[in-house]
């Protein structure tokens, strides 16, 4: 049988595995990414088996030490290093069929036959549902790390701008004038959005699958709270076949992360439009743009590019679980392998994502004189005009036709609004007065909207000064917790 004599299943069977199919089948390719998380895992297991006389006290010291010494790679802990499995444990790492396997393989170079005993009513069903529960734990802290720096730069470029304007945009055409800290903070609010869908989904998965066996629940008498209490789980798993069988935290997880992937893509989208020569409103950074091989004078936003194509891995990484999971029979089914990668890619993206995006959006630079000029032009204070005939009892529908036939009439002499007189102006209704022109100046348009959530100047200041009070103070391990405690008292 060779080296298949080593496979934890092996017993069973008398020929080798198709050394093709063993290649093709095997995960610690990829999921040597949860090798710490195994190790945690197999310590919680470590102490519950003890705990029900399993293990002695000493043979539980020395099993929890050598997980620990296995764990204590330099770099094994590292999301996005150059860390190489292969490399640092090659002889393990060679036979190992995934990675519950290589910590038994590496804990038996370490203990000897004592690291057989860890398996003891458990199975690799449960190991890995626990895995992967732990490895998108970490990546949330990481994930609401890096999203709480790109909302404070998001901030620092509202603070910058001041009472700066801007046209705003539906349909792509210029609307009204705001304030550029207005259309900053936009974003900041969804990032607000993105980090409660994660604390959301942190509720969700904090249960503990140790204890679950292989589908019907261990088959030794475990205290499964010892294992949810050490790997700080809310509570265990209530139910054994849907503890193996979920992966409904692994749908959800990247579901939230293929939203905040939206909105970077949506800021991209912008800042793309904006750094054009049409627009001209940003200036972007060359630390984060390269030029044409052909053409001297380009500078390519190759930055908002990548983030745009990078987060449509994202929503497929969603898109490749849920059809993953859609057909499957209870309970565990090997299918559920492929998911991991797409876990690890969506995990991967955005982390690498929220690692740049807060510094390349601390680097922007915008133009306030082109965005001025813009927010000037194209009659975008006739909204402003039919609120001042509303204001001297005109009916808004009515303010509206007057207000829309002044602006044909600007129109046809190339002119806006504010440099039509008086008298032409009384042709469309005698409600006009000598107070019209100040009512619709670039100020008095942007802070006629003085309603919360408004662009008029005051609110947008203060919502700036709260916006970076709240951010200054969040901190995201508490945010994470805290929806856990929420959660954990609904249960009491």
């Amino acid at each position: 049988m060779g080296n298949d004599a080593n496979k934890m299943w092996s017993g069973r069977f008398r020929e080798p595995l198709n050394k093709d199919f063993e290649r093709w089948q095997r995960s610690f390719v990829f999921d040597w990414r949860l090798i710490q998380a195994e190790i945690s895992a197999s310590g919680a297991h470590a102490r519950m088996i003890a705990a029900a006389g399993v293990l002695t006290s000493e043979e539980e010291r020395a099993m929890l030490r050598a997980l620990g010494e296995i764990g204590a790679q330099e770099g094994i802990n590292e999301e996005r290093s150059m860390f190489d499995p292969n490399a640092v444990y090659a002889a393990s790492a060679a036979q190992a069929e995934d990675v519950h396997h290589f910590v038994e393989l590496e804990l038996q170079r370490h203990i000897g036959d004592l690291a057989l005993k860890l398996h003891t009513g458990r199975s690799r069903n449960e190991q890995i549902a626990t895995d992967m529960r732990l490895y998108i734990s970490d990546g949330m802290y990481l994930l609401a790390e890096g999203m709480k720096r790109w909302a404070l730069s998001l901030i620092g470029l509202a603070e910058q701008a001041g009472t700066a304007v801007m046209p705003s945009y539906t349909h792509l055409q210029r609307a009204e004038p705001v304030l550029v800290a207005h259309w900053l903070l936009a974003y900041v609010a969804m990032i607000e959005r993105d980090l409660s869908r994660l604390a959301d989904c942190k509720k969700r998965l904090n249960f503990c699958p140790l204890g679950s066996g292989a589908v019907a629940g261990a088959t030794m008498p475990f205290d499964r709270e010892i294992a949810s209490r050490f790997l700080y789980f809310t509570a265990p798993t209530a139910n054994s076949i849907d503890a193996t069988s979920d992966r409904d935290f692994a749908v959800e997880f990247v579901q939230v992360l293929s939203i905040l992937a939206l909105h970077v893509s949506r800021f991209a989208e912008e800042i793309t439009i904006f750094a054009s020569s049409e627009y001209g409103f940003v200036e972007l950074p060359e630390a984060f743009s390269t030029g044409s091989s052909a053409m001297p004078q380009k500078k390519n936003p190759d930055m908002t590019e990548l983030l745009r194509g990078k987060t449509a891995r994202v929503a497929g990484s969603v898109t490749t679980l849920l059809t993953l999971v859609k057909g499957l029979p209870l309970a565990y089914n090997k299918d559920l392998q492929e998911g991991q990668e797409a876990v690890f890619d969506a995990s991967r993206t955005m982390l690498d994502i929220t690692g740049l995006i807060y510094q390349f959006t601390a680097a922007l630079r915008f133009r306030y004189d082109r965005m001025r000029h813009a927010a000037e032009h194209g009659y975008l204070n006739a909204m402003a005009a039919a609120t001042y005939l509303s204001g001297k009892g005109v009916p808004f529908r009515k303010a509206h036709e007057k207000i829309g036939k002044a602006v044909r009439f600007a129109l046809g002499s190339g002119r806006e609004l504010n440099a039509l007189s008086l008298d032409e102006l009384k042709q469309f209704g005698e409600e006009f007065g000598s107070d019209f022109h100040d009512a619709i100046t670039l100020r008095a348009t942007v802070d006629c909207h003085d309603v919360v959530g408004g662009t008029a100047t005051h609110r947008v200041l203060e919502a700036v000064r709260e916006t970076r009070a709240y951010f200054e103070k969040l901190v995201p391990v508490e945010l994470l917790d805290g929806a856990v405690a929420e959660a954990d008292r609904a249960l009491v």
